[in-house]
This record gives structure tokens, sequence and C-alpha cells, in this order.
């Protein structure tokens, strides 16, 4: 795979051969592949984008990044330091917590109905930055008014606030104890749409103004494509396109990204996926997953599993497809 971010300073984050299996109940020695070998970079400051139907291991990914999981193989290099290699329950009481944090799909039930929204801030920065109350209720007092958040409701519970608040509020929880890294996972999901486009503002005006590392994962594509500086297109546990947002929306290489693209209204006509999707339990090696709902399979596909890789030599480095018959043929540098 090509280096993706370029230039003396090195990534943020590497992830290298990164890999998460499951026990399968009642199938002795059976496992279920949900990340399988999967390698990137995000450089600081950047955007990155994760989009993929569901099951396609786009949660436990970032699960596995925020070390919320343990791996089973490959590595997690933040700042240099090789994460996977510490195990989630002690990272959880490390420094480093406070530099990768987490905004969850569902902000009403990831906070602690017992807590005020003041308490639910304050509380990683007492925990991770180690302040005292003094420090930790200034601190909310100015991510609150980043995110903003009335004062008057920093003292209500969770079921006394409306859904785009909560959302604020998971945002500023994040936040709080200053992270490098934020992890949006699928942040504004459940939320009415215009809700919705008033919180995509916010996180879009937070990330240029406090220089931050994104990982979106987003189910809505048109978000992805706005709000990101890179995209990386998941199915079955692997990642099968990645490259700048405006490149793989507009030449698309891979025949699943193309279908996922021709859902979007205005985007060409709907390509639609039959066959039967593989199974991710112990799936052959050398088969592509793809293959049996692809309309461009090949015999080669069959027999060969197909990495990430670049198109001719007059395509950019930074976008890459797994596919052995990719239609690199209309691409452009964009």
């Amino acid at each position: 795979m090509a280096e993706l971010c370029s230039g003396a300073e090195p990534p943020l984050l590497q992830v290298q051969r990164l890999s998460r299996r499951f026990a399968v109940a009642r199938r002795k020695g059976a496992q279920l592949h949900a990340v399988d070998d999967v390698s990137f970079d995000i450089g600081s400051g950047e955007s990155l984008g994760l989009v993929g139907e569901s099951g396609c291991g786009k949660s436990t990914l970032v699960r596995l990044l925020a070390r919320l999981l343990d791996v089973s193989e490959g590595r997690i290099v933040f700042r240099g330091q090789d994460l996977a290699a510490l195990p989630a329950s002690r990272f959880a009481r490390l420094p480093q917590r406070a530099l990768i944090q987490m905004v969850f799909q569902d902000a009403g039930d990831s906070l602690n109905p017992r807590f005020t929204a003041r308490d639910t801030i304050a509380e990683p920065c007492r925990l991770l930055a180690g302040m005292d109350r003094a420090a930790a209720d200034a601190r909310v007092d100015e991510v609150a008014a980043q995110v903003g958040l009335p004062p008057e409701l920093l003292s209500r519970f969770a079921h006394q606030l409306s859904g785009g608040q909560k959302a604020r509020v998971g945002i500023a929880r994040a936040l709080a104890p200053r992270p490098q890294l934020l992890i949006l996972d699928e942040p504004t999901a459940a939320l009415d749409v215009s809700v919705q486009a008033v919180v995509l503002q916010l996180l879009d005006r937070l990330r240029r103004e406090l220089g931050l590392t994104l990982l979106f994962v987003s189910h809505d594509l048109n978000v992805v494509r706005l709000l990101t500086d890179r995209v990386a297109v998941m199915y079955l546990g692997k990642i099968v396109e990645m490259g700048r947002s405006r490149q793989v929306f507009e030449q698309p290489a891979h025949p699943y990204t193309r279908a996922l693209l021709s859902a979007i209204p205005g985007h060409g006509p709907r390509i639609r996926l039959d066959g039967e999707i593989a199974s991710p339990i112990d799936p052959p090696p050398q088969v592509c997953r793809f293959a049996s709902r692809c309309a461009d399979v090949h015999d080669r596909c069959w027999r060969e599993m197909p990495t990430l890789h670049g198109g001719p030599a007059r395509q950019t480095e930074s976008h890459e497809a797994a596919c052995h018959v990719a239609l690199w043929a209309n691409s452009k540098v964009v």
C-alpha cells in the first residue's frame, strides 16, 4: 500500500495490518473476521471518512482504534507508540486515553442519566486530564461555549435535553480533555434531518478552529464528501478503496464503491448488487470478498485476493483500489 501521508511530519495514526476476529458460538474453532488485515494512515489535522454497508466492520474498526476492544493482530501506532500492544483495560488508565476520544452514534444512550450536562463534560477532565474541580468547571464552561451549549443547560439531566442538545453534550465531553484524534461514529444518525445539518456544521467549524484530526464514520455519503479530505470504503472487514474524497466520489474505481455512490440521487443510474453476500465466518483467504456480488468478476477474483494498489503511472498514488479489474481507464487526477 502506498504511503498516503507525505511530508516530513509522520502520520498521527498509522494502522498496520489490523485484524479482529470473534469466536462463533456453537461452532468450535470458527471465527468471524470483523476486521481483516486493514492498513491506513491519518495525518495530523486531516479528516478521513469511513463508509460501507451495515455489518462491514466500521464500528468494530473504530472501537479498536479507540482502544475499546483488543486486537487479534496488527499495530495501531499513535504518535510513534504501538497502542495495540496495550490491553484495552490498561489503556483506559493511561494518559494517552485523553488524546483519543470518541463521539458515539446515539448521544442519549451514551450519557449517564444520573449526571447533569456539567457533570458529564467534567468527568473526563478529572479522570483523564487530572484537573481539580475548579479547573474542570472552567474547562466545562470553555468547551460548552465552543459547541454552542448555553450555560443554563449545564445543570440539566439528559432526559431534560433535546436530541441536538444531547449531541452537543457528547461532543463537548469528547473535546474536554483536549484530544488530538476525534473518532465520530455516525454522530448524527439518531437526529432529525434539520438538527443533523446544524451539528455537522458545528463539527466542521470545530475541526478548522481547533485543528482536530477526525475519523468520521457515516452512512451518509454526501456528508462524507463534504466534511472529509480522504475516504476509505470498507466491505466485509476489508478496505476496498481509498483516496481523496473528491477523486473517489467523481472517479470511483472499485465496483462496490460505484454501487454505493449510485444510490445518491443524481449520481447516475442505480447499480443493483445481485448474488449472495459472502460469509465473514472463516472466509477463503484467496477469494475476493466481493466476488459473489460483482458484475465485473473475473476468474482471477476467485483464486487471488486483491490488495490495495494504484492505477497507471498517470494516476495519483493516493487513490487505490483492491480490485483486479478496477476501472482506472477513465480516471483522472483531480
